[in-house]
């Protein structure tokens, strides 16, 4: 224990010590924040307004169809219609022209089938479907109007139906949508981080016990301590690499969460049903998303994310280093780490249909089986889930990564000094059953 304590203190203070490990940790959240604000800034930055010419013969739409940011409808005379398509072949401050025939007969359906609209240029798909949607909306009222009702009436149509429920057995999962979609966003993002880090540290330490087994740096080090101690102690010295920047990382966002919390109002939590639409602006948003944070029992999150990254992290890690014993390159490295791939991509995606049904036998499953759980549980916590089921899984996932971490032990022992031996499953097994 002594050698494994001293080569993790290593491993973890070389890492922490680092001046861009300690730049990337403290500003990754603004980075982030950063990178979502440049994305969104992208995607305004390729919005503009379609500017349209309508001519409407029918007389139906001139007051029913309004101009926004997205779209300008200018209503033109028909008469100008022969005029207008010529010059909108060279015009460049109108995008189309669009003509809506004659109301003949009365009759809706041959005036939607004879509508066209004139572009001189390709107009993207978002404005397409919205004008379609806009002038769908405009047919379907004159068709209701047309069966006798009134505009109440119509409104009243529309009218969704929203339902209320109460959990008689624990109220506590008594969700709104606003709250459950909060939850949900938490829930893929808790397990995205897993996996990606589970991802990114297992090739790590992958990579590093591949380089010092091919610059011979492995054969000086087993000399003074063995092959498990030396295994073990770069796995956890990786691991509290990971763990000291997921607590730099909670602790600043529990931090700003009761920063944000501290604005939160009657008024606030009155528009938690539609909080796009009645929000006045991001500050309101973040501080309705960070209370429903608070409201959560963040404590368990934070035990569960830890445990089962901490655990799931040694399991994999461990079947990563026992790859990079048994090889002499990366290319062969390709044959073994499916093998550690794809059990996480299974439960990531597997738990995708948590967010539909978090109770679900799937959701129970991928969450109890060591192999997927420790993105799948992850997954589930945000909604609650029993301290049996918790208890369980931890349970049987430290006792698979006690089995991994004895045949990666057992891989590491003889593989760390083979040389120009391709390793196969058959080769594998019998290091494995070598005392």
């Amino acid at each position: 224990m002594k050698n494994i304590f001293i080569i993790t203190k290593r491993e973890y203070l070389t890492q922490v010590k680092k001046k861009s490990f300690l730049i990337l940790t403290m500003l990754a959240p603004l980075l982030l924040a950063g990178f979502i604000a440049l994305i969104t800034f992208m995607f305004k930055a390729n919005e503009t307004q379609t500017k349209l010419s309508v001519i409407d013969k029918s007389g139906i739409f001139r007051t029913q169809l309004k101009s926004d940011k997205d779209i300008k409808y200018t209503f033109v005379p028909s008469e100008t219609e022969k005029s207008l398509l010529v010059a909108l072949k060279n015009v460049e401050d109108m995008d189309g022209v669009l003509v809506i025939p004659t109301n003949t007969d009365n009759n809706l359906d041959i005036l939607e089938k004879n509508s066209k609209l004139y572009i001189n240029k390709k107009i993207g798909f978002d404005a397409q479907s919205k004008i379609s949607s806009q002038l769908s909306e405009v047919i379907k009222k004159e068709k209701i109007k047309k069966l006798g009702l009134t505009e109440g009436q119509l409104l009243a149509l529309d009218q969704k139906f929203m339902i209320a429920t109460e959990n008689v057995v624990d109220k506590a999962k008594q969700d709104d949508n606003f709250a459950f979609g909060v939850k949900s966003v938490m829930s893929m993002s808790l397990m995205y981080i897993i996996f990606m880090f589970i991802m990114i540290y297992g090739v790590r330490v992958m990579r590093s016990v591949l380089e010092e087994k091919n610059n011979r740096v492995v054969e000086i080090l087993i000399s003074s301590v063995k092959p498990f101690e030396l295994m073990m102690g770069k796995i956890l010295g990786v691991t509290l690499v990971a763990l000291t920047q997921f607590a730099i990382w909670i602790t600043m966002s529990v931090v700003a969460a009761s920063i944000f919390n501290n604005n939160y109002t009657p008024a606030i939590a009155q528009n938690a049903d539609n909080p796009m639409a009645k929000i006045g602006g991001i500050k309101e948003m973040l501080t309705l998303v960070f209370h429903n944070l608070l409201s959560l029992n963040y404590g368990m999150i934070i035990f569960v994310f830890i445990a089962f990254f901490f655990l799931g992290y040694i399991f994999y890690s461990s079947m990563y280093a026992a790859i990079g014993s048994a090889v002499d390159n990366e290319t062969e490295t390709q044959q073994f780490t499916i093998f550690g791939i794809l059990p996480l991509i299974l439960g990531m995606y597997g738990s995708f249909s948590i967010m539909n049904n978090p109770e679900g036998p799937m959701a129970f499953w991928l969450s109890i089986i060591p192999l997927t759980s420790p993105v799948a549980m992850v997954a589930r916590i945000p909604f609650g889930v029993p301290v049996w089921q918790i208890v369980l899984s931890i349970f049987l996932l430290v006792v698979f990564t006690l089995g991994m971490v004895y045949i990666a032990a057992k891989i590491y022992r003889v593989g760390i000094l083979m040389y120009g031996n391709k390793a196969t499953f058959k080769e594998l097994w019998k290091w494995i059953r070598t005392s």
